[in-house]
């Protein structure tokens, strides 16, 4: 089964619209281009500062691996990442493992 990671940021005041614009834009694309499986990102409903991220895996080896890679990376260094990290305020992660409908779930509940 898949592993899930979701990851809540909470997000400086009045910075989600352009934190929402960059993920759309910039950062979920280049995720992808890493071969990142992105079921789904967008604001939270239940307030004005919240944002989510979920992102699937095969294993923690691979997530581990895949996350290392990628913040290592000169694209992201060089490129979003300081505009991305100046909106964040803090962030926790939970990873659950999912069986492939859930994830397939989240995907559509998501888009």
């Amino acid at each position: 089964m898949p592993l899930v990671e979701i990851r809540s940021y909470n997000l400086n005041p009045g910075t989600r619209e352009e934190f929402h614009r960059l993920m759309t834009d910039v950062c979920v694309p280049m995720l992808r281009r890493w071969e990142v499986d992105v079921p789904g990102f967008g604001p939270s409903p239940h307030d004005d500062e919240s944002y989510f991220l979920i992102r699937a895996y095969a294993s923690l080896e691979q997530r581990q691996r895949s996350q290392d890679e990628f913040y290592a990376s000169a694209e992201w260094k060089e490129g979003p990442r300081k505009a991305v990290l100046a909106k964040i305020a803090s962030y926790t992660s939970i990873v659950l493992q999912l069986d492939e409908a859930t994830v397939a779930g989240l995907r559509a509940a998501t888009r």
